[in-house]
């Protein structure tokens, strides 16, 4: 009876990792092809950056999961890093973000105890400059990244109930950073800095509070090529006043209930106005419509089972866009439930997403969110939309 349950969880798992390396493999397919392009058009103007960084400490958990699931645990994790630097696009943004650093990351950790594992991941990165980049000592940044996990000991009921945060062995890996650096010769660099780490399934499969970390790291950095890191903004076009209007749907699967080992569909359907307030951000305003399959189950919704009021839900949401370049950029939200029911996991009147988009061709675009109530997700959305502008 175990061995199915693993197995269904499994698949389910499967098919949304095949979903994130389908998205991320046009994503990377697309920026090779315009670091080719630009390399060719502009000489070579593009830098290899090689990078190791470890990272120690700052576990973030509360209450039976830091008594139980951490007990007597301490982090510690390796990332190595191969990213590329464009010193000239065509894309404008490329210029707007001090040529920013794209990349692919690999990372490894322990926890030094049995129940949590030692997970790795895979993620592609942006890592942005900031401050003044023009110092000859040194430099700050700032990093982005989203990827995948693995080997993570999930919770199982018999052997493995110490594990309260998180129950898949794959998940989903989001990575935040922000660091300092100095210069010890014109092609390595030595760098301190905080991150922030979040492996989620979304819902997927009980219990999901998350495993969150914000370690203290340590980087040093390889420039095969020295880099010309002196701003440009000279081409920087005015960004435009026009009216985008985007149309997006998204579905995924959410456990309701530890104790029910199902699975059930859920959807979203939304409609925002946006409009750029500085070439980095776009605000707007919309309204959403959620479908909740676990609304017409009679183990769920009990006697509500089956009405229209039980599996569907919706409300307004704020809208804003963080621009990152011309095909890519992460997306949030900030919505008011006119109509939920706590059954189907909405649990507050207030839902929150975050997530990212990329245009695979013209105005069409695919990404994946995560939709949550305050810190608790409620499913990962994976999305399709079209832009009209």
């Amino acid at each position: 009876m175990h061995k199915n349950k693993a197995l269904i969880t499994q698949i389910y798992v499967l098919k949304h990792i095949f979903l994130l390396i389908f998205t991320i493999i046009l994503y990377s397919e697309k920026s090779l092809a315009i670091v080719i392009q630009d390399s060719i058009k502009t000489k070579n103007l593009t830098s290899l950056v090689i990078e190791a960084e470890v990272e120690n400490g700052g576990i973030l958990a509360f209450g039976e999961v830091k008594e139980k699931t951490f007990q007597d645990a301490y982090y510690n994790g390796v990332n190595v890093k191969v990213g590329w630097k464009i010193h000239k696009s065509q894309d404008q943004y490329f210029k707007l973000y001090n040529n920013p650093i794209y990349g692919i990351g690999l990372y490894s950790s322990t926890f030094h105890n049995k129940v949590v594992g030692s997970p790795y991941a895979v993620y592609g990165f942006v890592q942005t400059p900031f401050g003044n980049i023009d110092n000859e000592k040194w430099l700050f940044d700032y990093r982005i990244g989203l990827g995948l996990s693995g080997n993570f000991k999930p919770y199982h009921e018999n052997e493995n109930p110490l594990n309260l945060a998180i129950g898949t062995k794959n998940n989903v890996f989001i990575d935040f950073g922000i660091r300092s650096q100095y210069k010890i010769s014109s092609k390595i660099t030595a760098g301190l800095g905080l991150a922030f780490h979040h492996f989620s399934n979304g819902a997927l499969q009980l219990p999901n509070k998350g495993v969150n970390l914000v370690p203290l790291t340590a980087s040093v950095t390889y420039y095969p090529h020295v880099i010309n890191s002196m701003k440009d903004s000279s081409t920087i076009q005015a960004y435009t006043d026009k009216l985008y209007y985007h149309v997006n749907i998204g579905a995924g699967w959410k456990q309701v209930q530890r104790d029910l080992d199902k699975r059930f569909f859920k959807s979203t359907l939304s409609s925002y106005v946006s409009k750029h307030i500085s070439h980095k951000w776009r605000l707007g305003l919309g309204g959403e419509v959620f479908y909740s399959a676990s609304g017409n189950s009679e183990e769920i919704a009990e006697e509500k089972s089956g009405k229209l009021s039980s599996y569907l839900s919706g409300g307004p949401s704020f809208y804003v866009a963080h621009v990152l370049n011309q095909d890519l950029l992460l997306n949030g939200n900030i919505g008011y439930y006119i109509h939920n029911q706590d059954f189907n996991g909405e649990i507050q009147k207030i839902f929150l997403r975050a997530g990212f988009r990329y245009y695979v061709y013209k105005n069409l675009n695919a990404g994946v969110s995560i939709k949550a109530h305050k810190g608790k997700a409620d499913y990962i959305e994976w999305t399709t939309g079209y832009t009209f502008n």
